[in-house]
């Protein structure tokens, strides 16, 4: 039996499950504004751990959300993930985010586009077809009403970043769903597995998030 520990805290939910052979067998999330993901998520992997009664040692290998998303979020679930890795010396795996996103709804037509809040009108985006497979790079879009102006066929917006987008991108083509998805680790136990089953895996030493744009300190006014 291949277990893996998924971590996944790239945006403002924090979770974590453990798939077998590519099925979720626990899993335990939280969404919060204040990012606690720091004090959550050590926890809430002893949580799945022993919901299905399995010892660490028991792990082939942790998967990790590599972003885009949150820059405290990603680097918290990686330090997490790489330090499993390193001490158990097992196979570190990287998920793509907005895969993880995209996951989260099933269509017939049309395609999936996953949006993840990057402030004021901007979103980390990517483009996934009907079997969830990426179509287009991901980016950071600064949304207009010109956004997708050459597509024709029905675009499903999911995540955070996609509500905000309803006042300048609202043709019938546009098809919105809850706010509050966000991406869980529930949804990636078949891409880890997947890349387990392929032997790609990431240098634990050198690994680092995605995070698509550089970091901006800004202070206060």
């Amino acid at each position: 039996m291949v277990y893996i520990l998924n971590i996944e805290t790239a945006t403002k939910n924090c979770s974590v499950s453990i798939s077998a052979n590519g099925e979720t067998v626990a899993f335990k999330e939280i969404s919060e504004e204040q990012f606690n993901h720091a004090e959550k998520l050590h926890v809430f992997v002893k949580n799945v751990l022993q919901e299905i009664n399995i010892g660490i040692n028991q792990l082939s290998a942790v998967a990790v959300s590599k972003g885009p998303g949150s820059y405290t979020g990603l680097r918290i679930g990686v330090s997490a993930a790489k330090g499993f890795c390193y001490a158990l010396n097992i196979p570190l795996i990287s998920v793509d985010t907005l895969a993880v996103l995209a996951a989260q709804i099933k269509i017939n037509s049309g395609v999936i586009v996953p949006m993840i809040d990057a402030r004021r009108m901007e979103v980390f985006t990517q483009m996934f077809n009907v079997k969830h497979k990426a179509i287009a790079a991901a980016e950071a879009l600064i949304v207009d009403e010109n956004a997708f102006a050459d597509r024709n066929e029905n675009i499903h917006l999911v995540g955070d970043g996609a509500l905000k987008c309803k006042t300048v991108l609202n043709e019938d083509k546009f098809v919105y769903y809850d706010a509050n998805i966000y991406p869980s680790a529930k949804e990636m136990s078949i891409l880890s597995f997947d890349k387990f089953q392929k032997n790609e895996f990431e240098d634990v030493a050198y690994f680092e998030p995605y995070y698509l744009k550089d970091f901006m300190l800004t202070t206060k006014k």
